[in-house]
């Protein structure tokens, strides 16, 4: 009989303690990665749409065919896999708060931690997003850069925080500090596990020049039907 699920590492974290874990779903029949902050999910290799998708509608929407990214979130690394499918990019930094999390990466404990840690155009860095986003010096912590698209997949949504220091990230200050980083016809785009919400749409609107909030659906096996989440787009204006 199989083991309910296995602990694969946990550890302690300013946040919390976070810890990966893996089990076998007999619903879908597949093997589940999942990691939890204290006993709150953070991510599952079950629901993955919208993480790709946070990907897939960022990079669309950004001008250019050599595309220098950054992703605020690892996780799993689904958004980070999605961004290095497409033949557009050429660079791509991740900033993750959890040095553990990268790591993980790193010694391939997740499925996608090969990928991620043997792509040259990919790089792996510990630190606070908000924080490099909401700072003169930008969301790269090495170097004075400029990227053509920011994703961002931290916070359950604009409201919903994993960190109550994480609130002023989302208003028209800070985001305009991350619309500065990005080239002409640069993308934005966040992950939201909640419907539209349109007074942070309004602020991305006082900040960008064009904003689009996606919904993305996607089948629940579980409970029947779909689910969904929310990817906010906002782009700068092309000169």
């Amino acid at each position: 009989m199989r083991a309910r699920y296995e602990e694969l590492d946990w550890c302690p974290t300013p946040l919390g303690a976070v810890s990966l874990r893996r089990r076998h779903d007999p619903v879908v029949d597949v093997e589940v990665y999942e990691i939890k902050l204290d006993d709150e999910f953070l991510m599952s290799s079950l629901w993955t749409a919208g993480e790709i998708e946070l990907a897939r509608l960022g990079l669309a929407a950004a001008h250019g065919e050599a595309l220098d990214v950054m992703v605020g979130g690892l996780g799993l690394g689904y958004t980070a896999d999605a961004v290095l499918d497409d033949t557009r990019v050429r660079s791509l930094v991740v900033v993750e708060a959890i040095a553990e999390v990268i790591e993980w990466h790193r010694s391939q404990l997740v499925p996608l931690g090969e990928r991620l840690t043997t792509d040259e155009r990919c790089r792996l860095t510990q630190g606070d997003f908000f924080a490099m986003a909401s700072s003169s010096e930008g969301p790269d912590p090495e170097e004075e850069a400029r990227f053509h698209a920011i994703l961002v997949d931290i916070d359950h949504s604009p409201r919903h925080l994993l960190d109550p220091r994480h609130s002023s990230f989302y208003r028209s200050g800070p985001l305009g500090r991350v619309a500065a980083r990005l080239h002409p016809g640069g993308a934005f785009a966040l992950w939201s596990n909640e419907p539209p919400d349109d007074d942070f749409t309004d602020v991305l609107g006082d900040v960008f020049d064009e904003v689009i909030a996606h919904v993305v659906e996607f089948p629940n096996p579980f409970q029947g039907g779909t689910a969904s989440n929310t990817v906010y787009v906002a782009r700068t204006a092309h000169r």
